[in-house]
């Protein structure tokens, strides 16, 4: 395996370890500092709002500067950030470092574009979900210690552990070489004409995916209030199911990571389907955490959506083309954690029930335009 594609995709597991101490708990931290649920999806969209102002000009200088800077340029905010929220005297400030590292989202755009051009003899959806999958495999253990340290030190403390470990991931990013040689796959691209913008099949698979990506991540922003506040379930129980969450996301990305990307995001939507018909249903740790196995279908369908959507950009337009894409999974961030919180105000069953319908309807839905919409659309 490519040096460098390794060292993403080290750095990016311990990423993941450090991040999984606090992320699952993230909404009841901000409970704890006084924030209503519809506050809590409003700073939890506010993220989106950040990322999505950042995600196409990030693309296009990606396309412009180069990947490597970029990413460095990421990991090191998202380090700063995290030792902001450690020593947050309140919570506006606290907030603050979150948007700010909610900012290191733009990150992946340049990292997509590097590990796009070092895979190797990987296929593009394969490198994306191993570095993906090495990722989710890294969130396995965090929440399962840090429900444990949250239940005997207090919430506060996991992120101290966090900040530690994201030095780390930040040292091991820092070690990969600038890389100037495309890959053979994409040389061909690479002298091709600049097609995006003018693609209506991009368009259209642009604007399905953004309606997709809301139904998928509805149920995810306040699942651990709901945990704790309707199931009255503990930290520590808490952080194994988002362990057990994070094992799906590493099972969808690296076992599923070769199959085609069309089946790719049809088995990331079910699989999210049956995560939301579960806890409509469920009534034990047991069921919430085979449930949550299967919101690994979103990271899935994230995944997918670059691969799916690759062939309809020219070699210079690949940060554009997973700008344009990040941006709509970022407007997807800020809407749905705000309806999220509505729905939870009113019926806090609702924001599954909400998602478990929308997905039946959005995944017929991209059956038809894949199938038989897209195939008779000119691509430009």
């Amino acid at each position: 395996m490519n040096r460098n594609l390794l060292l993403v995709a080290l750095s990016l597991f311990t990423w993941g370890l450090g991040e999984s101490f606090f992320i699952y708990f993230q909404p009841l931290y901000l409970q704890q500092w006084g924030a209503s649920s519809v506050e809590i999806g409003g700073v939890l969209g506010g993220v989106g709002v950040v990322l999505a102002l950042s995600q196409i000009p990030t693309g296009l200088l990606t396309d412009r500067l180069g990947p490597k800077k970029l990413m460095w340029a990421s990991w090191i905010i998202g380090v700063v950030a995290a030792w902001m929220m450690v020593i947050a005297p309140s919570l506006p400030f606290f907030i603050v470092a979150y948007l700010l590292y909610g900012l290191t989202g733009f990150g992946i755009i340049p990292m997509n574009a590097y590990i796009t051009n070092v895979r190797g003899n990987l296929s593009v959806g394969r490198a994306l979900t191993f570095v993906s999958g090495m990722y989710n495999l890294g969130s396995i253990i965090g929440p399962i210690v840090g429900g444990r340290i949250a239940d005997q030190l207090g919430l506060h403390s996991i992120y101290i552990v966090a900040a530690c470990i994201f030095v780390i991931s930040t040292f091991l990013i820092l070690l990969v070489q600038t890389v100037h040689e495309i890959h053979p796959d994409d040389l061909k691209q690479a002298s091709g004409p600049k097609k995006l913008l003018g693609n209506p099949r991009f368009w259209t698979f642009l604007a399905l995916a953004f309606f997709t990506l809301i139904a998928l991540y509805l149920p995810q922003p306040l699942n651990s209030n709901f945990l704790q506040n309707q199931q009255h379930l503990s930290n520590t129980t808490i952080g194994i199911i988002g362990a057990v969450g994070s094992l799906g996301n590493a099972f969808a990305t690296l076992a599923l990571g070769n199959i085609a990307s069309f089946w790719g995001l049809l088995i990331g939507q079910a699989w999210v389907g049956v995560f939301a018909g579960i806890y409509l249903l469920g009534n034990s740790p047991f069921w919430f955490g085979l449930g949550f196995f299967f919101f690994g279908g979103y990271r899935l369908f994230r995944s997918m959506t670059l691969a799916y959507a690759k062939p309809m950009a020219s070699l210079s337009e690949t940060g554009l083309l997973y700008g344009l894409l990040e941006t709509a999974a970022s407007l997807a961030v800020i809407i749905a954690p705000v309806l999220a919180g509505l729905l939870y105000e009113q019926d806090p069953y609702s924001i599954y029930r909400t998602s478990f319908w929308a997905i039946l309807l959005l995944l017929a839905l991209n059956v038809f335009m894949i199938k038989v919409v897209f195939p008779r659309m000119h691509p430009e």
